[in-house]
């Protein structure tokens, strides 16, 4: 460590933070007027970059290639505005998370969409003309590039406030950041204002990308890479806040920087290496921010919503008709193995089914009836599964009891996280549970001693008598019909009314007596407990584990499946998790292109069904009564 290396790193990180800035000041401007938590954003970001490179290689490395990055961000910004004209003009009206769930879908398809252009190899990007060498600071050298990256940062930064402090045009953004339904009132032709923001943060995002071009290597894992750290950083700084975008990317790039710096140190004993906490820093800064503070560095409680969707009807027990269509269809599951082989891929499918209908209605329990949205539900699906196998692994315990006892790492988990996740509310809470997830991710990623790091754990498989694949088929069934029977039970236990209580009225629920926190704490105790039971029982039906099934992928499948289900029937997630599962095993297997395939169907069931599958045909069933009724 030196001072040289110091200011090399603090430059570095200045240059970071302009980057990411870009791609988070288009987020926060959009999430701030729109309200939609637009995961596609990071795609935008991804197919700047490819853009430029190829309209760079057409306009030539020379005088042409500054008017190439400019082009490519224009035209991302044309794509924004088509994708809000097209898609989400019609997803406005549906709750915030299945305008989430559409802007998840577009990320299939636009990965789908660059893979078949310009192929699956990474493509680097010629040098910047005019700064392609390198000056001296104390001895070190510094690329000249980075220095003017560290310059668009604030000259970005300084165009925005201007555009949205000197400008009409910026007076109605902010208005429609404090109060858009305000200004639909007032005569302001709000879809157009939706259109020309959305297109300009998809510019923002785009000219992030098309600036990386001489930095980085255009690949396909660029729009999650980035919309992770870019929702962080509007998290941070404050949703909707400009100024707060930036102060945060700066706050995080510069303490990744440090890190660097820092590397490997020995302190009480131990050996620290600071440069792994690269993976997760923006995330502990998270996590800490929104503890202290629960609406951000420069951020503000958001007004509630008057163009809020309908009040949910209550939860009513099945009838008749209902319980004996539960129960057949749980008695042809016992019977459908009896007609396939014992080890064919049919019932490998099945168990898969069953675990990812246990992981849904555990997230649902805290996402419906609870009205707490997670977007970390994984870290308990992977703890419970990390906690089995090490049981078997370290002590060599039988599989019943790791079973058993594996499942309790997550109620440990759930019980820490939930505790300060239930303080927040809305995308902050979502984006807590977010931040606990990735920090139970990169300790498992890391730790190469007790999880076995990158690679994971091996050798996880069930005990003799169920080496037979319906054997085990027939104790997943029996565990994940006996815990989704257990959540139904509970959401009509006086525990079940409180929590619903809580979620439709907390002041009237406070008043009464009920302790929401308390209630919602609980319940993430209890969703914690049936996902880690799911991620058991994955654990041994695979033989492995490893630290992708505490990603935030992982997550997002979990929300997924309850969505398009339906967050206001009972039956929605356990419809989705098999919808998505056989879907996304169907389509794998039969396209190369099968991400692009998913998102359309996603997107197509998203515009057809807003409220869910099993919404959908709830409602059908109701009208029909009604009709049979008159």
């Amino acid at each position: 460590m030196n001072v040289s290396g110091f200011l090399v790193q603090a430059l570095n990180g200045l240059a970071n933070a302009s980057s990411l800035f870009l791609v988070a000041a288009g987020l926060s401007l959009i999430f701030g007027v729109t309200r939609i938590v637009n995961f596609a954003h990071g795609s935008f970001y991804m197919v700047g970059i490819y853009v430029a490179y190829s309209l760079v290689d057409h306009f030539g490395t020379g005088l042409g290639f500054w008017p190439a990055l400019i082009l490519a961000a224009l035209l991302i910004g044309v794509l924004g505005a088509l994708v809000e004209i097209l898609l989400l003009r019609r997803v406005y009206r549906a709750p915030e998370l299945f305008q989430l769930l559409a802007t998840f879908a577009l990320v299939l398809v636009i990965r789908d969409v660059v893979l078949w252009y310009w192929g699956p190899e990474e493509l680097l990007g010629p040098r910047a003309p005019g700064l392609e060498g390198a000056v001296e600071i104390l001895g070190s050298q510094f690329p000249t590039y980075d220095l003017f990256l560290i310059v668009v940062g604030p000259f970005v930064l300084l165009a925005m406030w201007l555009l949205l402090n000197r400008t009409r045009w910026g007076t109605l953004v902010r208005a429609a950041t404090q109060d858009r339904e305000m200004v639909g009132a007032l005569g302001v032709n709000q879809a157009w204002l939706f259109t020309a923001v959305f297109a300009l943060g998809a510019l923002l995002a785009g000219l992030g990308g098309a600036l990386q071009l001489p930095r980085e290597p255009a690949n396909l894992e660029m729009d999650m890479q980035t919309i992770g750290a870019a929702f962080v950083v509007v998290v941070v700084g404050g949703m909707g806040s400009i100024p707060g975008a930036y102060a945060a990317a700066l706050l995080i790039a510069e303490i990744k920087a440090l890190c660097i710096w820092i590397g490997s140190v020995h302190l009480f004993g131990m050996d620290l290496n600071f440069s792994k906490l690269t993976l997760v820093v923006e995330f502990l800064v998270m996590a800490v921010v929104l503890v202290l503070r629960p609406w951000g560095l420069f951020g503000r409680p958001q007004a509630a919503s008057r163009n809020s969707a309908a009040v949910e009807p209550p939860l009513r027990l099945a009838g008749p008709w209902g319980q004996g269509a539960g129960w057949a269809f749980l008695a042809a599951l016992c019977v459908l193995p009896l007609l396939l082989d014992a080890n064919s891929y049919t019932t490998v499918l099945l168990i898969d089914l069953l675990v990812a209908a246990l992981f849904a209605v555990s997230l649902h329990f805290i996402m419906g009836p609870g009205g707490m949205h997670s977007f970390g539900h994984a870290a308990y699906f992977g703890l419970g599964a990390y906690g089995a196998a090490l049981l078997v692994r370290t002590l060599d315990a039988p599989m019943e009891v790791a079973l058993i006892l594996g499942p309790l790492a997550a109620v440990a988990g759930a019980f820490v996280f939930g505790w300060f996740s239930v303080r927040l509310s809305g995308v902050y809470l979502a984006m807590l549970t977010l931040a606990f997830a990735q920090i139970v991710w990169a300790v498992c990623y890391q730790s190469d001693e007790l999880t076995g790091g990158s690679n994971g754990l091996t050798g996880i498989w069930p005990a003799e008598w169920l080496q037979d694949k319906r054997a085990y088929y027939y104790l997943t069934l029996a565990l994940v019909a006996a815990g989704i029977l257990l959540l139904r039970r509970t959401l009509f236990a006086p525990f079940g009314y409180a929590l619903r209580a809580g979620r439709d009225s907390p002041l009237r629920a406070d008043a009464i007596g009920i302790d929401v926190k308390r209630m919602q704490w609980a319940a993430f105790v209890v969703a914690g407990l049936f996902a880690g039971v799911a991620g058991a029982l994955f654990a041994f039906s695979k033989g492995s584990i490893s630290p992708e099934t505490l990603n935030v992928v992982k997550s997002i499948d979990g929300l997924v499946m309850v969505l398009l289900g339906g967050l206001q029937t009972l039956t929605g997630p356990i419809v989705g998790a098999v919808t998505f599962t056989w879907l996304h095993d169907t389509v794998a297997r039969n396209t190369d292109y099968w991400r692009a395939m998913l998102g359309f169907i996603i997107l197509l069931l998203v515009l057809l069904f807003p409220q869910g599958i099993a919404g959908f045909a709830k409602q059908i069933m109701q009208r029909r009564g009604e009709e049979v009724a008159k």
